[in-house]
């Protein structure tokens, strides 16, 4: 049975070194940083080029496109400076989304530092890059808590290649709302671990799991059913103290992340529920049908409509006008999400098909579409970078690509920790009992991520859909290999006799004076 739960030992991996503490956590932390520094904020500059979707957040938080051949860079090549509005901004809020605070807050530094006239990215960039390296650091220090220094520093390095992969960093370069996803969900796994491990203060643990996922279900409509899944599975962490003050805030932390939840969905704007339908539609039942007619009948819609099979929102030259009144009259009004659910789970064949469909892009970090570079570097049109991308590589060529593959690796998963769950829930050890539930709680987030994107909205742009998914995955399956790693401590730990003398050189002399 691999990490077993010690009872929340105070024991930590670390090496002092000049009066220093050096840790796994810190070692992790400082090696994403100083990737993330080179790849973003030294040159070539890496980030992440505009696939139209950038005017939906800028506009509204006060910034504009500043070249006069922007268009033209779409797809291609990364733009690092864009226009600030010196007087009345007349665009409203197109998305309601918990990134604008930190655009908000990234122009404010921007002002004080370089220019009020001009925004660079790279103040947004530096604002991601601090949270990122953080979050880093709370979840090696979570993850690294019971083992011995040097299977730390083993999970520090593996840490560093899976997080600090520049198909991950350089969304920060960037106006698509995975940065803040990034940064929160690693933020929701590492408190929550921590408030297993019995690690740091469990309030201070607990605002924080709560302002992450309230800003992770805020941070894209899409991401709605994140505050609905941790709300449910968190409730449990009412147990591990028998304090009512910290029982009572618990409970109102899960009912504002049910709420905020609720919200988010609710308040998705009438334009984007037509798009994701249209594309619900088009690029998912009438594109996995092989009689596109009779699928269209099973909703009451006109057979004619069959023509539109494959069309996406934004075809230049389209069939029809996808903003017409006899569209949303005939065609939209005729379904939604529970009723195209409904038809997949009437037709297993389709829904299967359009479930290996999502997992064929389940793993791929960074969309292929999208170029990393700007246009001075000289490189070519939607080229990317290969700077530290060899996890994201390997991941992207070697994962199965269907999605019998995710649900194994669910219930492998599960297996691997459930004992451990049976034992805490035996002897009522609800700390024990979290390690499972958080689990569980990722994988539905990850799952939603993927159910969302498929039903409801095809398989439109659905790499960058199921990005939620393929962090959820790379955090449980980091967490798993984790556990791998350091169970010999957790064995030797359980041993009755005291160990033998060891020689000056070996890091437990070392640390003894130290205090861990």
């Amino acid at each position: 049975m691999i990490d077993n739960n010690l009872e929340h030992t105070t024991i930590r991996p670390g090496l002092t070194l000049a009066g220093f503490r050096v840790t796994p956590a810190f070692v992790a932390a400082f090696g994403v940083l100083l990737v993330t520094v080179i790849s973003l904020f030294t040159l070539p500059y890496i980030g992440m080029a505009d696939n139209g979707d950038f005017y939906r957040i800028i506009y509204s938080n006060g910034l504009y496109f500043d070249l006069p051949d922007y268009d033209s860079r779409y797809f291609g090549y990364f733009v690092k400076q864009f226009g600030i509005f010196q007087y009345y901004n007349e665009n409203s809020s197109m998305v309601v989304s918990s990134q604008s605070l930190f655009i908000k807050l990234a122009i404010f530094i921007n002002k004080l530092f370089f220019s009020k006239e001009v925004f660079d990215i790279r103040f947004q960039a530096g604002i991601y890059t601090l949270l990122y390296v953080t979050a880093i650091y709370l979840l090696i220090e979570a993850v690294t808590f019971k083992m011995s220094f040097k299977r730390g520093m083993l999970v520090a390095v593996l840490a560093i290649f899976i997080f600090g992969d520049t198909g991950y960093t350089s969304y920060f370069s960037s106006f698509f709302g995975e940065s803040v996803v990034m940064v929160t969900m690693i933020m929701v796994f590492a408190s929550w671990l921590l408030l297993y491990r019995k690690r740091y203060n469990d309030y201070a643990m607990l605002a924080i799991l709560l302002i992450s996922t309230l800003i992770l279900t805020t941070s894209k409509q899409q991401n709605a059913p994140v505050g609905m899944v941790i709300s449910l599975l968190s409730v449990p962490l009412i147990l591990i103290r028998r304090d009512k003050l910290f029982r009572w805030i618990t409970l109102l932390s899960a009912g504002l992340m049910m709420f905020v939840g609720i919200a988010t969905y609710l308040n998705i704007s009438k334009e984007f529920v037509n798009i994701n339908q249209y594309h619900a539609m088009t690029r998912g039942v009438l594109m996995e049908s092989e009689n596109p007619e009779t699928a269209l009948n099973s909703f009451g819609i006109n057979e004619q409509y069959a023509i539109l099979k494959s069309n996406t929102y934004y075809d230049q030259y389209g069939t029809v006008d996808v903003k017409s009144e006899m569209l949303q009259k005939d065609f939209y009004s005729r379904y939604g999400f529970v009723s195209i659910l409904k038809y997949y789970v009437t037709h297993p064949e389709q829904l299967g098909s359009i479930l290996d469909t999502a997992a064929e892009s389940a793993y791929k970090i960074k969309p292929a579409a999208m170029g990393n570079y700007e246009m001075s570097a000289g490189k070519e049109f939607r080229a990317q970078s290969h700077f530290f991308s060899l996890y994201s590589t390997l991941k992207e060529k070697l994962a199965p690509r269907t999605f019998a593959f995710i649900l194994l690796w669910m219930a492998v998963t599960i297996g691997v920790y459930m004992p451990s769950f049976v034992r805490a829930v035996r002897t009522r050890d609800y700390r024990g009992m979290q390690r499972l539930l958080l689990i569980l709680a990722t994988m539905l987030v990850g799952l939603s991520g993927i159910v969302v994107s498929i039903i409801g909205a095809g398989d439109a742009d659905i790499a960058k859909h199921e990005f939620l998914f393929t962090l959820a995955f790379d955090l449980i399956t980091f967490q798993v290999v984790s556990s791998v790693i350091g169970r010999g401590m957790s064995s030797r730990k359980s041993m009755p006799a005291a160990p033998p003398a060891l020689p000056a050189t070996d890091y437990t002399t070392l640390n003894r004076g130290v205090g861990a």
